[in-house]
Order: structure tokens, then sequence, then C-alpha cells
């Protein structure tokens, strides 16, 4: 999921204004973004891995971020007999990603499973990528159910 600059400043501005006037508006707003953005990776997961094509990919190479996590670009063929190359719609990584190197993998055919109308949405096959959501989701449920509580005047919640 992406989000163009145009949508982001639509966050931006309320967010900043909330953080002189009444930063638990902040909290809320994080949490709702995080609760949203985790939903809508599972619900697309779930319809990859329901209505999905299992396939062979192949390891390219990985790119690491401006944080150093890696994640890996893959090509593969698509039904079409075209070769696709991207990255997973969802790939979660840990700290210690960042100090691996991953060469050995370089070239490795592993299971991908991708969507036939768009193959940009592909994921690794028995991968963990629910733990991160899980991960988010618990953090959005926090900081809603915190501002949310604060906002109805439970101030002594921690």
């Amino acid at each position: 999921m992406n989000l163009n600059k145009e949508y982001s400043i639509i966050f931006i501005i309320p967010f900043v204004f909330f953080m002189f006037y009444k930063p638990v508006i902040c909290f809320l707003m994080l949490g709702t973004i995080a609760l949203f953005y985790a939903i809508y990776s599972v619900l697309s997961l779930i319809q990859i891995t329901k209505n999905g094509v299992e396939n062979h990919g192949k390891i390219l190479y990985y790119e690491s971020d401006n944080e150093g996590y890696k994640t890996p670009i893959i090509e593969f063929q698509i039904s079409e007999g075209k070769n696709f190359k991207g990255k997973p719609f969802l790939h979660t990584s840990s700290d210690l990603d960042k100090f691996q190197s991953y060469q050995k993998n370089i070239n490795k055919t592993i299971k991908i499973i991708y969507d036939p109308k768009d193959p940009e949405k592909f994921v690794l096959k028995n991968n963990s990528n629910y733990f991160g959501l899980i991960i988010l989701i618990i953090v959005g449920f926090v900081f809603c159910s915190i501002s949310i509580g604060n906002l109805l005047g439970y101030n002594d919640i921690f």
C-alpha cells in the first residue's frame, strides 16, 4: 500500500496541529493508521493465499533500506510466460537482518504465491508474515485504547 504525497498531507497537518493542542489525538491517529494498515495487509494476504498461484522464484539480490533492513528482490515467471521482478507485497524483518549478509541465498529458488490479477502482489510461501502484523495490531490497539480512555476521562490508566 503506497500513500501518495497528496494524501499524506491530509494526515500530517492535523497531526502537527494536535501535537500542540491535544497530543492524545496523535496517539489515536497513529493507532488507527496502524490498525488500518494491519487489517488491509491481513485481508490482502488471505486473498493472495486463497486465490493466488503458487510458483517458484529466484532471489536476485537483497535491497537495503535507509535503516539497513534487507528485502529480497525476486524474479519469477507469471502464467502468461512473462518474467516479473519485484519485492514481496509484505516482508517482515528483524534487527538481526541488518547484520546478516544473505549472500548464500542469492540465486536460490524459493516458493512464492502471487495474485494472477496483479503479479506485483506476491508473498513468500511459508513465511512468518503474520508475526509482524500481530505486533502491529497489538500496538494499534494499545495506542487506540489509551487515547480513547484518556478522551473519556480515564486519566489513571498508566
